[in-house]
């Protein structure tokens, strides 16, 4: 049985997604009577982060219609229209889900080496070959056996994304969450590396000042080209004339000239600038700035991941706007808006009509006939359980890889590895994401990154591809699954007071939605600050308190001083 709610507020909220989670802390933050709803009994909405056990129950809810809610009619007044709103899961489309593992428990084994994941985040030593036949029998034995039936039962040690992505150190989203002081509902690891794919194999990208120099492949003079470059583009920007006359062409361009060696291009190209050969030089350079501007905050390379997932960060604003006073219903669907006079005046949500001054809606539930457009920018992610990591390491790394077109129609693929130490999967596994634009379905467009990196056949065995002291890793269960784009557009007849606030992007990082978050609470509250900092509840001072520290309900003014005398007399005796 639904609850009734309020039925006036400042602004209504619909959908936990990262932009709308951002604006509704931000309005209640400066005292608005601010409402949250989401239809799902989840945060995050195509943000979101699950357990095993909980994509499962997605992926079958995408197969099951939606109720149709109340009718509305009833609620309408003269002069006034209602829109009814749209299923925010009609444009997840071609969801391919599949094992390559047995069900049944007895399985033979899947590796016999037990790469990175021992807790401690020691690889397995690599002298096998010196070991006597006994270690050899004795390590297969302990070497962890997967089955469906094992993986579903270790759910809870699963966090999944829908849609994966980074922080830049210095980027858009940490600046906020230490500004506003949400960084306290968040925890992060770093990045500890940054790979690209070169003479037929991944290798480390130095990074930092120092990882240059100490990397033995590039020769001094290669080290003192790329110094020279990366000072250029960090000091100078893409506005310095230092790029005059490259301006209308592309950054691969640009770098011709300057003669690099093809290993410190390939390094600017691929792994700092991710551009491919399409890339205009502003692009490149401002690309290249903002990798480097992130270097050394707070570790080797330029990003962040945050710890259980990003479907964690949307849950942190909504955290500080319950604070400060949102109130939130989960379960609870957008049925329609009501609109008059240009403006929308109220939503429906089961038998109530809600006012409101301003709506900030979710992509996902707009009424199709105030969308002008729904975007060209889809994105198609492929996900993965595996056995090892595709780039075997001393110890337990978080991986980034940035892997360029490499034929006509194929477009730059994002692969994200996540160990066990960032509570992504359990122990003996990876979590692979991989990332790229929409041009047929996801399992098609991933299929050359995924053929390169992944062993993805029927009947989990020894990885036959690849070299053998270090195997492709083998796909346990792979997902498939396409998303909507970001670049939606509303029509010129939307109501003026209706903010749209996109689904997840094709960039690595958050700067689209926060900035999206920043415009649009600029529209509705010029003169305000956006999401100055929060108190930490130490710091808060209830109105009229004189005396540091809390007062309770009965006590008497000056009782405040009365018992800091008291305390202070007893500390000294």
């Amino acid at each position: 049985m639904e609850d009734d709610l309020p039925t006036e507020y400042d602004v209504v909220v619909v959908g936990t997604g990262m932009t709308e989670s951002i604006v509704a802390a931000a309005a209640s933050r400066i005292g608005k009577r601010v409402l949250h709803l989401d239809s799902n009994e989840y945060y995050g909405g195509l943000w979101a982060t699950f357990n095993f056990d909980g994509l499962q129950k997605w992926i079958e809810d995408l197969k099951s219609p939606k109720p149709d809610g109340a009718d509305a009619i009833t609620l309408v007044q003269g002069g006034e229209k209602f829109l009814k709103a749209s299923n925010q899961y009609s444009t997840v489309e071609n969801v391919q889900e599949k094992w390559f593992i047995s069900n049944d428990a007895d399985l033979p084994v899947l590796s016999t080496k037990d790469t990175q994941t021992d807790g401690s985040g020691d690889a397995a030593t690599s002298d096998g070959a010196e070991k006597s036949d006994e270690d050899k029998t004795e390590k297969k034995e302990s070497v962890k056996q997967w089955s469906v039936e094992r993986i579903k039962k270790e759910y809870r040690r699963f966090n999944i994304d829908l849609a994966p992505k980074l922080l830049f150190a210095r980027g858009e989203l940490v600046e906020l969450l230490i500004s506003s002081n949400i960084a306290r509902y968040a925890e992060f690891r770093a990045v500890s590396r940054v790979a690209t794919y070169m003479d037929g194999k991944l290798t480390q990208v130095p990074c930092s000042r120092a990882d240059v120099f100490a990397n033995k492949t590039v020769s001094v003079v290669e080290k003192r080209m790329l110094m020279q470059l990366l000072t250029s583009c960090m000091e100078q920007g893409a506005d310095s004339p230092e790029f005059n006359g490259f301006q209308d062409k592309t950054f691969l361009e640009y770098l011709d000239t300057k003669k690099l060696t093809p290993m410190v291009r390939h390094y600017v190209m691929q792994a700092i600038a991710m551009a491919t050969d399409k890339t205009s030089t502003r692009d490149g350079v401002n690309r290249t700035k903002h990798f480097l501007n992130s270097l050394g905050r707070y570790g080797n390379t330029p990003f962040l991941w945050p710890m259980y997932g990003s479907g964690e960060l949307p849950q942190c604003f909504c955290r500080l706007c319950a604070v400060f006073g949102g109130v939130y219903c989960l379960k609870r669907q957008l049925d329609g808006i009501v609109v008059g006079e240009g403006k929308c005046k109220a939503i429906v949500t089961g038998k109530q009509k809600l006012a409101l001054e301003h709506l900030v809606v979710g992509q996902g539930h707009l009424p199709p006939e105030i969308v002008s457009s729904s975007g060209e920018q889809q994105i198609s992610r492929g996900i993965f359980i595996t056995d090892r990591s595709i780039m075997p390491g001393e110890k337990e790394n978080l991986t980034l890889l940035y892997y360029p077109p490499q034929d006509a129609g194929q477009e730059a693929v994002t692969l994200i590895e996540l160990g066990p130490s960032t509570n992504a999967c359990p122990q003996g596994l990876f979590m692979v994401h991989v990332t790229c634009k929409r041009t047929k379905t996801a399992e098609e467009d991933l299929a050359y990154v995924t053929k390169k990196f992944l062993r993805a056949e029927d009947g989990a065995g020894e990885g036959k591809d690849g070299d053998s002291e270090n195997p492709k890793p083998q796909v346990l269960w792979s997902l498939y699954l396409n998303l909507p784009a970001s670049d939606i557009k509303l029509s010129d007849s939307a109501p003026s007071n209706v903010h749209l606030c996109s689904g997840p992007d094709l960039d690595l990082d958050f700067d689209f939605a926060v900035n999206q978050a920043k415009a649009i609470f600029k529209a509705m509250y010029p003169d305000e600050d956006f999401l100055p900092r929060a108190p930490d509840p130490e710091e808060i001072v209830l109105e009229g308190e004189e005396a540091p520290g809390p007062q309770f309900e009965g006590d008497k003014p000056g009782d405040g001083e009365e018992k800091q005398d008291i305390e202070k007399t007893e500390k000294e005796e």
